[in-house]
């Protein structure tokens, strides 16, 4: 009970940050929204091929792509704020406390993936004129890109605790990300793709996650991709938490 507890203060802490500033939120969607406007028409022509007759089938491939490239971008991108925190001595002050170590780095990424969530929202809302997917699926999506928001939150802070330096931590997560969402699909499916970009692709946990978003909004949720995509990252989220909240057990002792 004690460690839910914690965690449920450091939760509440992290997202009372983020309403005092709503431009952090704002940022967040606001880029996902203009490629929702400005890239995904382009798409009709270019993914005719796949079957893609109306605007309605492109935006049902690419809205999910954008959504899984909002959540790795995002959550890689968190351990920024740890390494501001620790530097900022805010962690070092609750070496005093009786908090456990594990919920002070737990709930931070639950409100990572929390506000995640909440950008994911406001971006299927404005698609909803283009893609409406039914809302049993839509929520299994919702939990899967959560997943992925933990995992890709919690390896940004493991990284961030390993290097400790702002300015290496920039380039190596730039090193890891743009692979990772190339390799996931994310703008056009693989199916475009040869067989070896595919072979590759297959060991990328974000294109897994990528082919079960775009099943289940397509509402097909018995399709096995989307177990598949369950299957390979609830296990990677678990092992990432784990990782994340030793190292920074022992960085705080």
């Amino acid at each position: 009970m004690k460690l839910l507890r914690d965690t449920w203060i450091v939760f509440q802490r992290q997202l009372l940050l983020v309403v005092r500033t709503p431009t952090r939120l704002v940022v967040g969607f606001v880029q996902p929204i203009a490629y929702l406007l400005l890239f995904a028409p382009l798409l009709k022509p270019a993914l005719a091929s796949m079957g893609a007759r109306t605007y309605a089938d492109a935006y049902r491939i690419y809205v999910p792509g954008l959504l899984i490239v909002l959540v790795l971008f995002s959550g890689f991108f968190t351990g920024f704020a740890l390494l501001a925190e620790l530097r900022a001595g805010i962690i070092e002050r609750s070496r005093v406390t009786p908090m456990s170590r594990f919920a002070l780095l737990f709930g931070r990424a639950l409100a990572e993936v929390a506000t995640m969530m909440a950008q994911a929202v406001i971006i299927t809302i404005f698609a909803l004129p283009f893609v409406r997917p039914s809302v049993g699926p839509l929520l299994l999506a919702y939990l899967l890109l959560s997943l992925m928001g933990l995992f890709a939150s919690t390896i940004s802070y493991a990284m961030a605790l390993r290097i400790k330096n702002i300015a290496a931590l920039g380039p190596l997560i730039n090193t890891v990300s743009q692979p990772l969402a190339l390799l996931s699909g994310v703008l056009l499916p693989l199916t475009l793709a040869p067989i070896w970009l595919v072979r590759v692709a297959d060991w990328n946990p974000f294109y897994w996650a990528t082919s079960g978003v775009r099943a289940l909004f397509a509402g097909n949720v018995s399709d096995d991709v989307v177990w598949k995509a369950l299957a390979i990252n609830l296990p990677l989220s678990l092992l990432a938490v784990v990782w994340a909240t030793r190292l920074f057990a022992k960085r705080v002792q």
